[in-house]
């Protein structure tokens, strides 16, 4: 298949790509920085340069590309853009969907979050309702996913991939990642606030396997959601920084997710199934 892949050069993206070309799929990466041309094409695709907020831009691109399945790894979060990133989920998914819809693309897979679920005791399934309910700020990234998910599923058939914290590289948690640094730091308080993890890699392969799946939100994360003073002083640990300050007390939102759809439906299994060894692991491979 033809695939366009939009954030090809991200942390996913570079993971992403050439499981794709090996595949047998004919891919073509989009970037909106010319610097990262040589990325995608060292991978095997072809890179198109466009700004995803160019709705001309980003037509021009679909148009020429004729995809047959497109998929969606935009973020900025490597930059920590707040801002940049709820108005890709809005108005840049907006163009990516119009434009594909305009040539009859009748595919998509597309990044979403799994912590974006109402109050709970339980990690949450794919069932639960999203937290439409939150206060900011919260709300404007809740408001982000909803518009993202909704424009998604305009396409016939629609995988939107709710995936877990990210870790390894390229990720706020990999050896000099923004976490990493504040952990080291003693900025990062541990509470009880559940978290479920994802190794970036894991996050690359749901997406190979979702071009098989059928339409639908699908939460990709490890399988083993984690209380944050429990994560947070292996970590600490793992990369020689202070124990972390413990405070009782969590959010009724910060509850985790369950993976039990994705494996059991799917057949995804994590290469990490744990962020207890999944940490070690990526930490010592990023050092070497």
């Amino acid at each position: 298949m033809k695939i366009f892949v939009a954030g090809a050069a991200g942390a996913i993206g570079r993971l992403l790509l050439p499981k794709l070309v090996e595949a047998g799929h004919e891919v073509v990466g989009l970037t909106h920085k010319e610097e990262n041309r040589a990325i995608i094409e060292k991978c095997g695709a072809q890179a198109v340069i466009a700004d995803v907020f160019n709705r001309e831009a980003i037509f021009a691109s679909i148009r020429t590309v004729q995809p047959e399945v497109v998929i969606h790894q935009l973020t900025s979060l490597s930059q920590r853009n707040f801002s940049d990133n709820s108005r890709i989920r809005i108005e840049g998914t907006r163009n990516i969907v119009d434009a594909s819809l305009a040539i009859g693309v009748e595919q998509i897979i597309a990044q979403s979050i799994s912590w974006a679920y109402e109050a709970g005791e339980e990690p949450a399934t794919e069932e639960i309702p999203l937290d439409l309910m939150a206060s900011e700020p919260r709300k404007r990234t809740i408001e982000g996913i909803c518009s993202l998910e909704k424009t998604v599923a305009e396409i016939p058939n629609h995988v939107i991939l709710r995936y877990g914290m990210l870790y390894g590289q390229g990720t706020w948690y990999d050896t000099n990642g923004y976490m990493t640094e504040e952990i080291r730091q003693g900025r990062v308080t541990a509470t009880d606030a559940v978290v479920s993890f994802l190794h970036v890699e894991d996050a690359a392969n749901a997406a190979v396997l979702a071009l098989n799946w059928p339409s639908g939100p699908v939460n990709i994360v490890d399988n083993e959601p984690a209380k944050g003073w429990e994560w947070l002083s292996t970590y600490s640990e793992a990369i020689g920084a202070p124990t972390p300050i413990v405070q009782e007390g969590r959010a009724g939102w910060e509850r985790g997710a369950s993976n039990t759809k994705a494996r059991m439906d799917y057949g995804w299994s994590p290469l990490y199934p744990s962020w207890r060894s999944g940490f070690a692991r990526s930490l010592k491979v990023q050092i070497e």
